[in-house]
């Protein structure tokens, strides 16, 4: 099922989503916690990007699975090799456990750091310290998830370009 499109590997394709998507949730999840005039355009952003980023971190592992389970079957892949996918393997499982915590603090921000509307009481707004641990959270959850994405391609370019 994850294997092929229109006949060509699916992963190379699907990877470019998580690729993108990833660091775009990282940086709007930043903005929107330490930018608060901007907190009113992006709201809705945040919230799709933070659904769509840990999804195609998923594809493209899925993917990423299937073509390496391709390429073994074909005896494609040197028993030499494999460590190097397999490092890669495990960068991108990392990389899409970063997505989902980045992902849950991106909506906890949403959901409970709303921009402030005209009619709004200060008494549905969060506590600062909350406030202060999502910022935290935030920024530490984005560069963790900037450090997998980046490991991830690094170590799939280079396996793909260094042989097998």
């Amino acid at each position: 099922m994850f294997e092929e499109f229109m006949g060509i590997p699916a992963h190379p394709l699907v990877l470019h989503a998580a690729v993108v998507f990833v660091p775009l949730l990282a940086l709007l999840t930043v903005g929107y916690a330490l930018v608060p005039p901007i907190r009113s355009h992006t709201r809705w952003v945040l919230g799709l990007l933070a659904l769509g980023a840990p999804a195609a971190a998923l594809l493209a592992r899925l993917t990423g699975d299937a073509f390496f389970e391709r390429m073994r079957a074909a005896n494609r892949v040197t028993p030499e090799f494999v460590p190097i996918l397999e490092r890669h393997q495990d960068f991108g499982d990392n990389t899409l456990w970063a997505a989902l915590g980045l992902a849950v603090v991106a909506l906890a921000l949403v959901w409970l750091v709303a921009p402030r509307s005209a009619g709004a009481s200060a008494d549905n707004r969060p506590g600062r310290p909350l406030t202060a641990a999502l910022q935290v959270l935030s920024v530490v959850t984005a560069g963790i998830a900037l450090y997998y994405v980046v490991r991830t391609g690094d170590s799939g370019a280079k396996a793909v370009w260094e042989g097998q």
